[in-house]
């Protein structure tokens, strides 16, 4: 995701340079505690989930889904859902849906969706806005909903039309009182600029960037090729005006459509650095701009069992933290071992990490620094392949994590990303 720096910026970016410089990176993994087999045990009241699917993610402002808005896409995600679980949808009680750059928060369109999809009045809508984390926050917050029992089933969503809502017009304007405060002032700076000096700073080289980017591309072409995704897209049907013969047609869109063959490293070496002229970052390693939604169905275990619902597998538990705003793309090197302490185990017992492709810059220094296993970490490619609609990646990661879990015969799995102006947030699942 890519926009560019104000002037003033540049001012603040030295401050990246003294931070990573300071030597203070040390955030050790838990050892482990109550342990994988603790995890893999059934109780009546654990957080399930009995249905996670996704739209296919298309291409902003080129993609088919470039002419169809964010409460239209939502609409068409939870009628697919209802379809898929077969679930009543009188029972579900709330639904929370993230999103980044909805107009008004999106409060009012996202209640419409739910209405247009088939749920009643009974079923309460909210929608909620933390950044890059907002799918994964919805579905935290339905299930925190579901523990505590303020109800007993709800949605976790999120959703994005980056070529309808991501422009000019999504650029923060802030007060002299924010302006005037260093660190606030710092939220604005663009994830690229920021990403670049990290990048600088921490000798993430381009070479690196290019390799894990081509492999993210890599495994994504042979996923999507062996219909690995099969389980969680959902087909849509909508209405799509060809930009270049401006032709309106009805498409039924089924797949991915970032995801390209052909991609090296040796050719994502040849495009040119998007916020520097000596800058390692481009289109090529970072995440593509795409417009998606995604929708997660929970309750409890009990529950799932009385009403017949499959059940993919459970929720354990979550962590959100705070990083300082110049540093967002090392969130998930911070939220992830706090995450893995409240679940009781160690990296190692970890079967799949889904960690949000951000900026390959970013995600390359969260691995080493974390010491994972790159074999682990989306075994399926990430955003740098087939996209990231902000507020929907969170709740993708879900659907996308469980299935490929069950499709493979593991167990435990991790989902996390970074956060805009400064934060990372996770969570960690079990599959059945």
């Amino acid at each position: 995701m890519a926009n560019q720096a104000p002037n003033k910026a540049q001012q603040r970016l030295s401050q990246v340079s003294n931070h990573l410089s300071s030597g203070s990176h040390s955030n050790a993994l838990p050892s482990g505690g109550l342990g994988r087999d603790a995890l893999l045990e059934k109780h009546p009241d654990d957080v399930v989930v009995t249905c996670a699917i996704r739209t296919p993610f298309t291409k902003g402002g080129k993609g088919p889904l470039r002419d169809t808005m964010a409460a239209d896409l939502l609409a068409l995600t939870f009628k697919n859902l209802l379809s898929r679980s077969k679930i009543d949808p009188t029972l579900v009680e709330d639904i929370a849906t993230g999103c980044v750059l909805a107009p008004g928060g999106g409060a009012t369109e996202y209640r419409a969706a739910a209405l247009v999809a088939g749920f009643p009045e009974s079923t309460a809508v909210r929608s909620l806005n933390r950044q890059c984390s907002s799918g994964l926050q919805a579905c935290v917050d339905i299930a925190n909903q579901i523990k505590t029992g303020m109800i007993e089933i709800g949605i976790g969503s999120g959703v994005e039309s980056m070529s309808t809502q991501y422009g000019p017009g999504a650029v923060t304007e802030f007060s002299d009182l924010l302006e005037n405060h260093m660190e606030a002032a710092n939220c604005k700076v663009p994830m690229g600029v920021l990403s670049e000096q990290m990048a600088s700073d921490r000798k993430v080289t381009r070479d690196a960037q290019d390799a894990f980017a081509a492999s993210s591309y890599q495994k994504a072409l042979k996923a999507q090729e062996q219909g690995l995704f099969d389980k969680e897209i959902m087909p849509v049907t909508v209405q799509y005006t060809d930009p270049k013969t401006d032709e309106t047609k009805e498409v039924t869109v089924t797949k991915d459509d970032g995801v390209r063959p052909g991609i090296t490293a040796q050719s994502l070496g040849k495009i040119k650095a998007a916020f520097s002229k000596t800058g390692t970052i481009h289109a090529g390693n970072a995440s593509q701009v795409s417009d998606g939604a995604a929708a997660v169905l929970l309750m409890k275990r009990s529950t799932a069992e009385r009403i017949g619902q499959p059940i993919l597998g459970k929720y354990i538990t979550a962590s959100v933290v705070g990083v300082p705003p110049l540093l967002m793309g090392i969130g998930p090197w911070k939220a992830i071992p706090v995450a893995l302490e409240k679940a009781g185990i160690s990296k190692d017992e970890v079967d799949i990490y889904e960690i949000n492709e951000a900026f390959a810059s970013q995600c390359v220094w969260c691995l080493n620094e974390l010491g994972l296993d790159e074999k682990k970490v989306n075994p399926k490619g990430g955003a740098i392949a087939f996209g990231h609609p902000l507020g929907c990646t969170g709740a993708r990661q879900v659907g996308t994590l469980l299935h490929e879990l069950r499709r493979t015969g593991q167990k435990i799995g991790v989902t996390s990303m970074c956060v805009g102006t400064g934060m990372g947030m996770a969570a960690v699942w079990v599959a059945e």
